[in-house]
Order: structure tokens, then C-alpha cells, then sequence
């Protein structure tokens, strides 16, 4: 026995395991595809992501939150299903097995029957959800940047009201120091007529912000603007007094002081609220709720409404990560537009994180499936390890054929990284059909194996059938290693096989 003969059996060996873990990735493929296993486990995984933990995973508002988030148009977008009644008629095979599978589980908790897992009306769900998507789907969900506007409306409202009752002040102590005076009736008719102006002004700047027309600092410079003009024409009609005098200077340092720097009257007036504040929203018992439901004060309005709808939605433990991501993404920014975003990027990194976890349960859950099909099929077709070395140890013309199909097959495939398993089913199938490999339940095989045959009257040989068993067990393993574990290995035993002795170099040569 030397080391080239040692190769040819272990080529021989590596090509029939490499061609049924060829089949059994198919199996396995079809069965995934017909139970969904992906989809589901996407969405399980979602569940225990929203929840915190796989035991409270089913609660029945983690469920009716992932099908509102699974019920977004970013994510239904993802699941695209095939439509007319030839392409559907497959799908709805599969998924006839598929409820018929599920109809053995208990139904979750909060619902009454067992529904499929992606909702009672949806048969099936994306195998892979971006997650920019998720983050975004479950923001909207959430509905946190309408929360962010409406909150950003109500303080706006509050600031303009403030300063329109600051600038009416001023108006009402000018009106009640000089009622004595004849030359006032006139100038505080036209200061009411000019105040009136900025107050339609202001008006109008909120409106167009409620319609996002334009941004809060447009909405500041805007007001400021106004102030502006009805300053000016304050000061071209006032009278030359104390008391006009006096007006006009208070009414210049609220220019100043609160228009002069937009940014800084955003931040010390608290117009733009941080995501801190925003997630806050929907805990009852914080100050912002309190200050957002006192402005809105109907209660029938459908801010209202939808607020109160996300928070009897909204797990407790949504809300809880939600609160450490906001806390995350507040330190990183300045403002709101900026939170927002940095808190989907929190959010998205949560996410990938998790998935990188539910991907590797789902290779173990997916390894352990192998490794039945793996033994499953080594019975099926009677690949008994320990007769296909005896096989390939005895028969020459066997390790030729399967020597010379593997070296083609890699020919064929010459970069392992890039290989294309769909090629390789099938050249597999074209191997088939030349080599008759040394499995299956045929009287050959089976005398061959064993030295027994079903149509022969013998007794069957037990401790042989011992052995059979082992040689499954060990078939079953291989096989469950993947096709592409065997390619890869193929590759690396015909690479040394090949390898000769290296060639005596020239200078070699010249000293002999």
C-alpha cells in the first residue's frame, strides 16, 4: 500500500460523499422551503428581539406588534409572492402542508386558534429583512417622527402664543400710562392695527410648519422677520416720549433676545425636543406626556388618539430598549433631525447584532436537521463507509472512473470559493448515470457488502449488519459536513495527487 493508492481511496471516498450531500442539501433545501423554516425563524427571532427573552416572546402584544411592523409597506414590499394560478398553485401546495404542520401547535397565547406565524391572513414572510428596513418600519410602527413633529407643534404653538402675549403687554402698559394724553388715541389704533399684522404673521408661520412647508429655524427666522416690520413701523409712527421711547426698547430686546440667535432661542426655549423626550412620550408618568396631552387638551383629536393607541400597543420592553437606545443616540447628536437618525442607526446595529445570533441558532438548528437527513439518507441508499473503503481498496477500474469524473468535475469548477452547487448537481448527475457507486440495496451491492442477497435462502448475517450500521453512522456524519466541505477537500486531495516528484533543477544536473 503506498501513498498514491491511499489518495485514489480517499478521492473516491470524498466524490461519493460530495455527490449525496449534493442530495441531501437539496432535501433539505425543499423541506426549509416547504415549512418556511427561514421565514419563521426570521420571525421568531424578531419576537424574541421585541420581547427581550424567547420566554416572553409570545406574549400576545409582542405578536400583534411584529404583525403591525411585518404589515409595513417596506416589509411587504420584501415578500414578493408569485400571482396567476400556475405560479401560485406550487405555493399554495406548500403551504397547505405548512398549516397542516402548524395545526398540531397550541395555539399562542392572546388568540384563540393557531394561526400562522407571519398572521392570520399572510401565509408566509421574508427569509432576510434589511436593517435600515426594520429600524425605519419600526419607527413608523412606533410612529416616533410624527410623535417628534406634533411635539415640535405643540411647543412651537406654546412659543408663539408667548411671545405674541409679551409684545401685547408692552401694547396694554403704552395704553394704560398715557390714557391722558390726546396725541395717543391715534398711534395706539395703528400699533393695534400693526400688532394685529404680526399676529396673522405668526399665525400663518405655525400653520405652514403643521404642514411641514418649512423647518423650525425657517419658522423662527420667519417670525422674527415680522417682528422686524412691525418694529420699524412702530418706531416711523410712534410720538417723541418717554413712554413711545420706553415701548420701543422693550420691544427691541425681545428682537434681541429671543430672535437674535435662532439656534440658541430653539435650544433654551426647548422647541426642537431630544429623542430622549420623544420615546418618553409614551410613558404616562413622565413630564412630557403630561406637558404634550395638557397643549393638545382634546382628547377626541387624532393625535390623541393615535398616541394612546402606540402606548396600549407598545410592550414594556420595547419601551425600556427604546429608552437605553434613545439615551445612546442623544449623547452622539445635537438635534432632533439628528436623533432621529442616529437613533434608527442604534436601532439598526441592535438588530444586525441580534440577527447575527438568531443566524447562528438557526445553523445549529439547521446542522442538527442535516445530521438527520445526513443518517436518513445513508440508510436510504445503503452508504455504508466501511464497504465503499473495502470497495475502492478492491476495485481498480472503480477508482479509475471516480478519479478521472472528480478530476473533470473540477475542471469544470477549478475555483472552490465561487463553486455554483447548482453545476454541480448537475455534473453529479451526469456521474451517476457513468459510475455505478458502491451504495444501494441492488443483490450485487448487497453480496457484495454483506455476502447475503434477498432472493438467496441464507441466513441473514447479524454481526455483518452490525457493522452496516456503524458504516451509516459514519455516512450520515459526512454527509451532514455539506457539499461544499467535500469540494473543498476534493480540490486539496487532487491537488496532492497530482504533485509529483519536483524536477532536479539544472545546477543539479551540472554538479552530477
Amino acid at each position: 500500500m503506498n501513498l498514491p493508492f491511499i489518495l485514489d481511496v480517499s478521492l473516491g471516498l470524498i466524490f461519493i460523499y460530495l455527490i449525496l450531500s449534493l442530495l441531501a442539501s437539496e432535501i433539505q433545501e425543499l423541506v426549509a422551503t416547504v415549512f418556511q423554516w427561514r421565514a419563521e425563524h426570521l420571525r421568531r427571532s424578531i419576537e424574541v428581539l421585541l420581547s427581550g427573552d424567547a420566554e416572553n416572546s409570545e406574549e400576545a402584544r409582542i405578536i400583534q406588534l411584529a404583525n403591525q411592523i411585518y404589515a409595513n409597506p417596506l416589509i411587504k414590499g420584501i415578500n414578493q409572492e408569485a400571482k396567476g394560478f400556475l405560479a401560485v398553485l406550487p405555493r399554495r401546495f406548500t403551504w397547505s402542508i405548512a398549516s397542516f404542520y402548524r395545526g398540531f401547535k397550541k395555539p399562542q397565547p392572546g388568540f384563540q386558534e393557531t394561526v400562522s406565524v407571519f398572521g392570520k391572513e399572510n401565509h408566509s414572510g421574508p427569509s432576510y429583512i434589511p436593517a435600515e428596513t426594520f429600524a425605519t418600519s419600526l419607527m413608523e410602527t412606533l410612529q416616533i417622527p410624527t410623535l417628534t413633529q406634533k411635539l415640535t407643534e405643540s411647543r412651537l404653538e406654546s412659543f408663539k402664543n408667548q411671545s405674541l402675549n409679551e409684545i401685547q403687554d408692552i401694547i396694554f402698559q403704552l395704553q394704560d400710562q398715557a390714557i391722558a394724553d390726546d396725541h395717543f388715541p391715534q398711534f395706539l389704533s395703528t400699533v393695534y392695527q400693526g400688532f394685529a399684522g404680526v399676529q396673522a404673521d405668526f399665525e400663518q408661520v405655525s400653520w405652514n410648519f403643521q404642514q411641514n412647508e418649512i423647518n423650525l429655524n425657517d419658522s423662527m427666522t420667519r417670525m422674527a422677520e415680522s417682528l422686524d416690520r412691525y418694529i420699524n413701523y412702530f418706531q416711523e409712527e410712534m410720538p417723541k416720549d418717554e413712554l413711545s421711547g420706553k415701548a420701543l426698547r422693550r420691544l427691541q430686546f425681545i428682537r434681541k433676545d429671543v430672535f437674535n440667535d435662532v439656534e440658541k432661542s430653539i435650544s433654551i426655549g426647548r422647541l426642537r425636543p431630544n429623542i430622549k423626550e420623544v420615546v418618553q412620550l409614551v410613558n404616562t408618568g413622565s413630564n412630557v406626556y403630561k406637558e404634550f396631552t395638557a397643549a393638545i387638551q382634546d382628547q377626541d383629536s387624532e393625535t390623541y388618539q393615535n398616541l394612546h393607541k402606540v402606548i396600549q400597543m407598545l410592550p414594556d420592553s420595547v419601551a425600556k430598549k427604546l429608552d437605553v437606545l434613545a439615551d445612546r443616540a442623544q449623547t452622539r447628536v445635537k438635534n432632533t433631525g439628528e436623533s432621529i437618525g442616529t437613533l434608527r442607526q442604534e436601532i439598526e446595529t441592535y438588530f444586525d447584532r441580534t440577527m447575527d445570533r438568531a443566524s447562528g441558532v438557526y445553523k445549529r438548528n439547521a446542522k442538527g436537521v442535516a445530521l438527520l437527513i445526513g443518517f436518513g439518507l445513508a440508510v436510504t441508499a445503503n452508504a455504508d463507509a466501511l464497504h465503499m473503503v473495502e470497495r475502492l481498496s478492491k476495485d481498480s477500474a472503480l477508482r479509475d472512473t471516480i478519479t478521472n469524473n472528480a478530476g473533470e468535475v473540477l475542471r469544470q469548477n477549478p475555483n472552490s470559493s465561487l463553486v455554483n452547487l447548482e453545476n454541480l448537481k448537475n455534473q453529479a448527475e451526469q456521474v451517476l448515470t457513468d459510475v455505478s457507486l458502491p451504495i444501494g440495496w441492488t443483490d450485487v451491492n448487497l453480496r457484495q457488502q454483506i455476502g447475503w442477497a434477498p432472493r438467496q435462502r441464507e441466513i441473514f448475517p447479524v454481526f455483518k449488519f452490525l457493522s452496516m450500521i456503524l458504516g451509516w453512522i459514519i455516512s450520515g456524519v459526512a454527509i451532514a459536513m455539506g457539499a461544499p466541505f467535500w469540494f473543498d477537500l476534493l480540490g486539496k486531495v487532487v491537488n496532492v495527487r497530482n504533485t509529483g516528484k519536483a524536477p532536479a533543477s539544472s545546477s543539479d544536473n551540472q554538479v552530477k
